[in-house]
């Protein structure tokens, strides 16, 4: 039976960020901490990484880029917060009006 290949899905805001143990590169030390999109996320071992050959960096995996809750959520507001006002009337439509 033939071994089934299946496509990677990286999903839209799944993110990465760079981690570094023990010993690490300038270029690492530069990007640690920061977040990157799955898809934008620089190649291991980086560019110009003096410790390629013992490179010991490695990715972490997150849901999303924000490392934080969102703003609206975090300031207390609703979703209906900002919704217009409601604008139909109570009478019906078709009613004697």
């Amino acid at each position: 039976m033939a071994k089934r290949i299946y496509p990677l899905r990286i999903e839209p805001w799944s993110a990465v960020r760079i981690d570094t143990h023990g010993e690490a590169c300038a270029k690492a030390m530069a990007l640690r901490g920061k977040r990157f999109l799955g898809r934008d996320a620089p190649a291991l071992p980086l560019k110009g990484c003096t410790l390629s050959a013992a490179c010991h960096c490695s990715y972490r995996h997150y849901v999303d880029r924000r490392g934080g809750q969102r703003r609206s959520v975090a300031a207390g507001a609703s979703r209906t917060a900002d919704a217009a006002p409601e604008r139909r009337s109570a009478r019906e439509r078709r009613g004697s009006g």
